[in-house]
């Protein structure tokens, strides 16, 4: 029978989580540019795995990358899926070096059957995150402003995605589904120069706006080779479209005196529907030997360049973004699933991935002084990870490190490493089943 009191509950819980989670989960000065840090949709099995998600077709794990896997899930059983992750960040721009700890909330959903041949989930994700604080401060010659001029530059906020998804069974080996989110949030930027002793300051704030759909679909088709070997691919597209939103542009300019601050002169600006959803594909292959060893490679494409913000109607420069593009590898592997040696019905997990970046960045050439837009950091993971099964049940804490380098192409950009843990909790338990009294 359906268990209603938790049925509810979760639902709830899901509910204000996504709501309300708004934690900064990066450091990144990089974040300044387009929509700042983008999140992938991957659980925990996934993110040891090194992201690969689109063949993946396992009815014991929520994957919402590709909601056509949501029919894998039986009839009895019922999925509550959790994660978070501590990160480490390690920071350098030349001789000088910074490090960062954060911890973020990652995701959170629930699945079960809807009926026959369709599966349903509900849930909340990251879409994009944005955080950074850097400051500068520079020599003047001219002693009347006491030889210092300063600048600094922050900014928080991002975007998040509640969905709700659908996977239906055309055929016995081909299922399609679609991901049906609410995207919504805020990202501030803020900007301000201050020069020597006259406290004449200059400050800059951008907001950027979001709250509109964003649509999924996806594909998966299974061929079995024989009794042991199947083989599972996966496709997933994503609509791009304008963004209902808004991005509001305020410069103000004065003097501080005795705590007090005189305004010369301030200008505001708002633009309607500047931002854009990129068209984004996903393919993705698996290959599955006795249920036991699953092997798998993904690829991405983003299409940035089509969803540029409407940057030139603030500002004389314009902001450029490229198309990105993903590689991901992952295994997992499971000795024996019914030993009474605990090792051997452990997952054992690992991948890597390359990602290349989706935005341009200002950089200013050390030889010749000259200041232009490059291609924004190249990004590398590699991760490790367990699934370890709890007690006699089929629920599952999946664990995993990950290890990520992104790296600038040219000399002079920040260079940032990351240990990230990554902890997941999948809840399996057998709600719907009907019970028989002689």
């Amino acid at each position: 029978m359906i268990n209603y009191k938790r049925l509810i509950s979760a639902s709830i819980l899901l509910t204000v989580t996504g709501l309300a989670v708004a934690q900064t989960s990066t450091n990144s000065p990089y974040t300044r540019y387009g929509f700042g840090q983008l999140a992938d949709q991957n659980f925990g099995n996934s993110k040891a795995m090194g992201g690969i998600a689109y063949g993946l077709r396992n009815g014991y794990q929520i994957n919402a990358s590709n909601p056509a896997s949501y029919t894998a899930i039986d009839s009895l059983t019922f999925l509550f899926d959790a994660g978070m992750t501590l990160q480490n960040a390690n920071f350098k721009d030349g001789n000088v070096k910074t490090n960062a700890k954060n911890s973020s909330f990652d995701y959170m959903a629930m699945q079960f059957r809807l009926w026959r041949k369709m599966g349903m989930t509900v849930g909340f994700l990251p879409f994009s995150t944005v955080g950074y604080n850097i400051s500068k401060t520079h020599d003047f010659e001219d002693v009347d402003n006491n030889g210092k001029w300063s600048e600094s530059y922050t900014g928080d906020g991002g975007f998040h995605q509640v969905f709700v998804g659908l996977g239906y069974k055309v055929f016995n080996n081909l299922s399609v589904g679609a991901n049906f989110s609410y995207l919504y949030g805020d990202i501030t930027h803020q900007s301000m120069t201050t020069i020597g002793a006259t406290d004449t300051r200059s400050i800059k704030l951008d907001k950027f706006s979001i709250s509109d759909y964003k649509l999924d679909f996806g594909l998966q088709y299974t061929y079995k080779l024989n009794k042991k070997n199947v083989i599972n691919v996966g496709a997933v597209y994503t609509l791009g479209h304008t963004l209902h939103g808004d991005a509001y542009k305020y410069h103000q300019t004065g003097m501080e005196s005795n705590g007090s601050i005189y305004v010369q002169s301030q200008t505001g600006d708002t633009i309607t529907n500047p931002f854009k959803m990129p068209h984004t594909l996903g393919l993705g292959l698996t290959y599955v030997y006795d249920n036991r060893l699953t092997i798998g490679i993904d690829y991405t494409l983003q299409k940035w360049d089509t969803a540029d913000l409407s940057w030139s109607k603030f500002n004389k420069e314009s902001v450029e973004m490229s198309n990105r593009t993903k590689i991901a590898l992952g295994a997992e592997f499971i000795p024996n699933y019914f030993s009474h040696n605990y090792l051997k019905r452990i997952r054992y997990r690992m991948g890597a991935y390359y990602s290349s970046p989706y935005n341009k960045v200002s950089y200013t050439n050390p030889d010749t002084g000259a200041t232009s837009l490059q291609d924004g950091a190249r990004e590398y993971g590699v991760s490790v990870g367990f699934g370890l099964p709890m007690f006699q049940s089929k629920s599952m804490l999946n664990i995993s490190g990950q290890y990520v380098k992104v790296s600038p192409k040219f000399k002079g950009l920040m260079e940032e490493n990351y240990l990230r843990i990554n902890i997941g909790l999948t809840f399996n338990e057998r709600w719907f089943m009907k019970w028989k009294v002689d």
